[in-house]
């Protein structure tokens, strides 16, 4: 089911992420990703992790798009990040984005940091539009490509 405008704010909802959605998520997460997390993953970051935080869009009743981040002390470190490629070119990772960062604050973050892939161009250019900037590198960080890694931070929130 593809979109055929963009959503309105109305249609689409920034809720918490629940066991439930896992089916929807686990598929973003292995059409979008060479080595996709696993259920159990999602379930301990869900289930066992103090420090996590994670997200769905939620577009009629659908799950269309995730993120998740840990917060530690007053920075939030964001691990994930997907829409579903049906849902792709609608915005909807600059929604998350914005859902990741409101969160964060609310829960006392001050700085946000996330790494990206050299060749993630399209994602780049997201974070920079929201306030992100590279401060580093990490050689070799992704291994399904190998491929090195930028270090952006997004600070204050």
């Amino acid at each position: 089911m593809a979109l055929p405008n963009q959503p309105e704010d109305s249609e689409v909802v920034v809720r918490d992420m629940y066991l439930s959605d896992l089916d929807a998520v686990l598929r973003i997460e292995a059409s979008s990703f060479p080595t996709p997390w696993s259920r159990t993953a999602f379930q301990s970051e869900l289930m066992e992790n103090n420090f996590a935080a994670y997200l769905v869009l939620d577009f009629h009743g659908r799950v269309v798009s995730y993120g998740g981040m840990w917060l530690i002390l007053d920075e939030a470190h964001v691990t994930n990040v997907a829409v579903h490629p049906d849902f792709r070119g609608y915005h909807l990772g600059e929604r998350m984005m914005r859902g990741l960062i409101e969160r964060a604050a609310a829960m006392g973050a001050h700085r946000m940091t996330l790494e990206v892939r050299r060749s993630n161009v399209v994602a780049q250019n997201l974070y920079q539009k929201l306030g992100f900037i590279q401060l580093g590198v990490r050689r070799g960080y992704y291994s399904d490509p190998r491929e090195d890694a930028y270090i952006m931070w997004k600070d204050p929130l």
